[in-house]
């Protein structure tokens, strides 16, 4: 029989009620023993309830597990987060300590994906402007000749979980895909339906450039006003990564010339002033970071990861571990 590891959920509460579904707390009670009314959102105070602790069940809000916090837990072995990144928890403490580690972000990977194919077909149909136009104007309008989305060019930065989504979900349009990725090879990126290209040519060749790559120091400003300055006119700039990715002063600039459009669902700063332009320009669509698991998409996190949580108690291995090995290429 399997047996029923102790586990306690660390992670804020709000985070907790939307993410655990009538069905994910049945899950839950039977996978584990857990008290799904008690949440963990400060170690600190959290008094004696960690001691025999072997799992916790993570998510949004969860504070970082420092060396000090695991000296409070001897008994846990493992952390599942039923989110994505796991860097802002799992500390170097962790890995000294021999935690095993699993993450849900190929399931938050999924919304993003599907928005940013969203952005990516709007984007060739100009739909954003297209409304705004119609909706001040009110009358019959001039379609551009180059409106529409055959053979459209889309240049896909990281083939992270969410690029190699937004890859495939691109596959059944008669859109042309590039990719840039360091650590993929021509042939990787062929079996992906995507042609290799360093990152200039991409910028130089793509109607709309999506980013997907991790948030790194290498990573910063990725496009800057250079590499800006090499997308062509009229071209489409989507950002569901990291607003560092971007230079932010560099892209508004030519946004506000209109030169380019964007559709940005991360900025940097992730709020921007209230006086920023990019709140008004037609040529731009702002969201408040809303790509990732909103609404009734967070169960699916809450069921992967039950699934890891069950692995665990089996004594299988995680289908969807996070090795320290692999921090430097994750978001």
């Amino acid at each position: 029989m399997t047996r029923r590891p102790r586990t306690v959920l660390a992670m804020a509460p709000d985070v907790r009620d939307a993410l655990l579904d009538a069905r994910a707390v049945r899950r839950l009670a039977a996978l584990a023993v857990c008290d799904p009314g008690f949440v963990v959102a400060d170690f600190d105070a959290a008094g004696g309830e960690l001691a025999d602790v072997e799992a916790l069940l993570t998510c949004w809000g969860c504070p970082p597990l420092t060396g000090a916090v695991l000296e409070r837990m001897p008994a846990l072995r493992t952390v599942v987060h039923a989110a994505g990144s796991v860097k802002e928890h799992v500390t170097a403490a962790c890995w000294e300590r021999g935690l095993t580690v699993s993450s849900a972000a190929w399931a938050n990977a999924l919304p993003v994906a599907e928005y940013t194919v969203a952005a990516i077909l709007f984007a060739g149909k100009r739909v954003l402007e297209t409304a705004r136009e119609y909706r001040e104007r009110r009358t019959a309008l001039e379609r551009p000749a180059d409106l529409g989305n055959f053979h459209r060019v889309v240049g896909v930065v990281g083939a992270s979980r969410i690029g190699r989504r937004v890859l495939e979900l691109l596959r059944p349009y008669d859109v042309l895909t590039l990719l840039y990725d360091p650590y993929v090879t021509a042939a990787q990126a062929a079996r992906l339906g995507a042609e290799h290209v360093g990152l200039d040519e991409l910028a130089r060749r793509s109607d709309i450039v999506t980013l997907h790559a991790p948030q790194l120091p290498s990573t910063r400003h990725l496009f800057d006003a250079r590499r800006l300055a090499l997308m062509p006119d009229g071209a489409t700039l989507v950002n569901t990564a990291r607003g560092t990715l971007v230079d932010t002063a560099a892209l508004t600039a030519e946004l506000v010339a209109g030169r380019l459009r964007a559709v940005l669902d991360h900025t940097d700063p992730e709020v921007l002033p209230a006086d920023s332009p990019l709140y008004d320009l037609p040529n731009v669509l702002l969201t408040p970071h809303v790509a990732g698991s909103l609404g009734n998409e967070l169960p699916r996190l809450a069921h992967a990861a039950l699934d890891e949580l069950q692995r665990y108690a089996e004594g299988s291995p995680y289908a969807h571990p996070v090795l320290a090995a692999d921090l430097d290429t994750l978001a």
